[in-house]
């Protein structure tokens, strides 16, 4: 049975949801924006993945596989501005192969990036 904690602290201006001890994901509120810093790739969808651990005696118990993400700026020359994403590392890659403009485009259309 899971376990759910939900921490609205209006006085800090942030939030924390808990699951069996784990922070699942925290927000800062302030007046004009709200940030999520969810464990998942702006660019390729890639989020924590859950498995299980064995031993040599073959017991299982439950853990979480989590995406290699690294925040990285890049310029966008057809904008003309710096923007901040969190990247899994095989995004970069791609992002080296292609070219920024393709990825964005392509992460827009399948809904990963809302900017």
């Amino acid at each position: 049975m899971a376990f759910v904690k939900i921490c609205l602290c209006k006085n800090e201006s942030f939030s924390l949801v808990i699951l069996n001890e784990f922070l699942i994901f925290a927000t800062s509120f302030s007046e004009n924006s709200i940030e999520v810093m969810a464990k998942v790739c702006q660019i390729t969808g890639k989020r924590t993945q859950t498995g299980n651990n064995v031993s040599h005696a073959n017991n299982k118990t439950k853990r979480k596989f989590f995406p290699n993400l690294q925040k990285k700026r890049f310029f966008v020359p057809s904008e003309g501005t710096w923007i901040s994403l969190k990247l899994s590392t095989k995004a970069i890659r791609t992002i080296s192969k292609n070219g920024l403009d393709a990825v964005l485009k392509e992460a827009r259309a399948k809904g990963f990036l809302t900017k």
